[in-house]
């Protein structure tokens, strides 16, 4: 009698989505897996990452770059996000994200999409609007968590989504709140940080801003603020970074 397979997975729950939710909001970069149109060979790179407000992965590559001729021939595509640190790589969460990419081209999506891109990499102002350089956005179908030992979790789109509510007045007045907060309000923004895991309250900025929390930046580091509840509309902003800033 053949021995039947042990299933690994553990059934998704809400601390791993909250874990895969945040490896997504806080990845710097991921290795980007493409297929060769030649002879359907995989093909990994790695480009630098941002979020759209709805989640979605989004990233800037070259019209020169092997992988933009990969995607333009098939757009079915991979991410792997998960920084590693010091010790065995093989120890920190990381996640495989399988899906397609769209090319943003100069549509409608691409103003606030570049928008939140550069201020997680700002460096790549740089570069951004170069006729060869375009905006992808990802689109997840299915994801592959791997959170520690013993802990593999099997995500659907929906594991991944965001609450859409807040998402289109918030995307019209984001920008707007971002540079207030970065300009009159940089002691909260430390102390959102500090809130958040930060050892420091010293250098952060506002990054950007979702229905379910903040991203702060400090140099290379990255730093997640979950709110205790998802906004509903963008009106209830203002009212969640006051009490946030009264808590931390």
């Amino acid at each position: 009698m053949t021995e039947k397979k042990k299933d690994v997975l553990q059934p998704v729950d809400d601390a791993a989505r909250r874990q895969a939710k945040t490896l997504v909001r806080t990845a710097r970069y991921a290795s980007l897996a493409t297929i060769d149109p030649l002879d359907g060979s995989p093909s990994v790179s790695r480009v630098s990452l941002a979020t759209a407000m709805d989640g979605s992965p989004v990233f800037l590559i070259s019209r020169l770059s092997s992988h933009f001729a990969n995607l333009e021939a098939d757009p079915r595509c991979s991410l792997l996000v998960g920084e590693p640190g010091k010790g065995d790589p093989l120890a920190y969460p990381r996640m495989t994200l399988i899906g397609t990419a769209e090319n943003l081209g100069q549509g409608p999506e691409r103003a606030p999409v570049k928008s939140r891109f550069l201020r997680r990499n700002p460096k790549a102002a740089l570069y951004a609007d170069f006729p060869d350089f375009a905006f992808w956005k990802f689109a997840t179908s299915r994801a592959s968590l791997n959170g520690g030992f013993g802990r593999a979790y099997a995500l659907a789109a929906s594991d991944l989504a965001v609450p859409a509510d807040a998402l289109q007045s918030l995307s019209e007045s984001e920008e707007g709140a971002v540079e207030h907060m970065n300009a009159d309000h940089a002691d909260a923004v430390g102390r959102y940080a500090v809130k958040s895991g930060a050892t420091s309250p010293e250098g952060w900025r506002l990054a950007t801003i979702d229905p379910e929390g903040l991203d702060m930046t400090c140099g290379d580091d990255v730093a997640r603020l979950w709110f205790d509840d998802p906004l509903k509309s963008a009106q209830e902003l203002r009212p969640v970074l006051v009490a946030l800033a009264k808590q931390s």
